[in-house]
């Protein structure tokens, strides 16, 4: 199995800093199925490629396969696993390229944080829907997407087309968003692992799907493909991807998962004089209405988003003529970035609803800012949780008593209610940069101390479906003074 992964960046070899891995070296690491090899055909400062080699233990390989397994006998002799890139293929990237995964580069941090122009072949891809579906999901990504189909035989056109593409991805993209595409989408064109899918799997795919899955038009398709089709596992990574920070108004709730049904079944559908029912909102959305609400109804006129990630409570509030204005601040300049694209600031042309816009911009909230100050009211909405705790003192500091705006609405998630999510392991947490998820009682204890501390009165708002034993999976404390 063999991925390319080229870039003609200036200081071309600075690629070797993003993946970890020399360019005068060939290294080589001991996986489960085989071995993989990374290794540079080319790298000087005009054009330079890593190459990812997993050579497959076929004797290993097929002992995974069980005796019950279609075609058993045939399939010892006769396997074309160690040959294209499949789930192995994702799992050993994984392996060697994890921190490269996580987008971090202490020697170039700033590199790692920027979209590079990129170049990725995959030789041999099983591609369950052809080059079409290869298309289908990488081209929204902003990817241009080569997929031709890999002959049976050149020597024999007549026997047709294999059921294998040669992929090319080219593009301009962070390097870590690109590896995080292939470890999920390889295994969803194949539509098959080489493992069993376990309910950890979910946070996997949460995981790697951060800040691109969510927003995905597929992201419904690649979800049951990339968990087996296992209803309960899929029922709650869509119900964590309408959670997420980019996720869109209409993304699916954990309820709404099931295959759309035939046509043939649907027909006569309009004939039973039953009224369709009107999807749930999802939760996200729901927060984003009940934030609005909570600041309409305190009368805030100006309002700052602390942990903004990609500004979509800003796109709401801009919608919304009763805040005259707003501003948004987050520690990731990718997700200002983001939040910038999405409210249309560099387009050109006059815009009223850009022009509310006070400011945008980076910035820590452990440390304190004078362009926290000066709103009537503060948004924390799922930001706390992201907080290591000892560091939140700090932040209850800059926002309750530098800023210290006359509204402060704190949302975050609600951990009784985490039983209710199908598939989240006991004691997991719903994101994995979540450093804490607070019970209702804990979650009160924190907001009556800070409230007390900084002269607030607060008040406790359920938001999504109020369970009568668990709560509602979103906690909101409303601080007013």
């Amino acid at each position: 199995m063999l991925l390319t992964i080229t870039t003609t960046l200036s200081q071309a070899s600075d690629l070797g800093f993003l993946l970890h891995k020399h360019p005068d070296r060939v290294q080589t690491f001991d996986q489960a199925y085989g071995t993989a090899h990374v290794f540079y055909p080319e790298a000087d400062q005009h054009r330079c490629t890593a190459a990812l080699l997993l050579d497959v233990d076929a004797v290993k390989l097929v002992r995974t396969r069980a005796r019950s397994t279609p075609d058993f006998s045939l399939g010892q002799f006769v396997n074309d696993r160690p040959y294209a890139a499949s789930s192995l293929l994702a799992s050993a990237m994984a392996n060697v390229y994890r921190t490269a995964m996580r987008g971090r580069c202490d020697l170039r941090p700033e590199l790692a944080e920027t979209p590079i122009p990129l170049e990725i072949t995959l030789p041999a891809l099983p591609c369950r829907g052809g080059p079409g579906q290869a298309e289908r999901f990488f081209r929204p990504l902003g990817w241009e997407v080569s997929a031709e189909r890999v002959p049976l035989d050149p020597e024999f056109p007549s026997w047709g087309d294999s059921r294998y593409v040669t992929l090319t991805l080219t593009g301009t993209v962070r390097l870590a968003d690109a590896l995080n595409q292939l470890y999920v989408l390889l295994p969803v064109l194949d539509d098959a692992k080489h493992y069993w899918v376990a309910s950890d799997e979910v946070d996997k795919l949460i995981r790697a799907g951060e800040g691109w899955l969510a927003a995905h038009p597929d992201r419904a398709s690649i979800t049951r493909r990339y968990l087996a089709n296992r209803r309960t596992l899929v029922r709650a990574a869509l119900g964590r991807l309408a959670d997420a920070d980019g996720a869109p108004e209409d993304a699916l709730d954990p309820v709404e998962i099931e295959e759309e049904p035939p046509a043939e079944d649907t027909a006569d559908a309009g004939n039973t004089g039953a009224v369709a029912e009107e999807p749930k909102a999802s939760l996200a959305e729901r927060r984003i209405r009940a934030v609005t609400d909570v600041l309409g109804a305190a009368g805030a006129a100006s309002v700052i988003d602390l942990g903004c990630g990609s500004g979509k409570l800003l796109a709401r509030l801009l919608k919304d003529g009763s805040f005259a204005s707003v501003a948004g601040a987050d520690v990731s300049f990718r997700a200002v970035e983001h939040a910038r694209r999405r409210l249309k600031l560099d387009r050109p042309g006059p815009s009223r609803a850009r022009d509310r816009v006070a400011d945008l911009f980076q910035g820590a909230l452990t440390y304190a800012d004078d362009r926290f100050g000066g709103y009537d009211a503060a948004v924390l909405m799922e930001v706390v949780e992201h907080i290591d705790p000892p560091r939140l003192g700090a932040v209850e500091k800059v926002v309750f008593g530098h800023a210290a705006p006359r509204v402060v609405v704190v949302t975050t998630p609600n951990a009784e209610h985490n039983v209710r999510y199908e598939g989240l392991a006991p004691g997991a947490m719903r994101h994995p940069d979540h450093r804490f998820e607070w019970t209702r009682a804990e979650f009160a204890a924190w907001a009556d101390r800070v409230a007390a501390a900084h002269g607030y009165q607060v008040r406790h708002v359920p938001v999504g479906d109020d369970d009568p034993e668990v709560g509602a999976p979103t906690q909101m404390g409303v601080f007013t003074k």
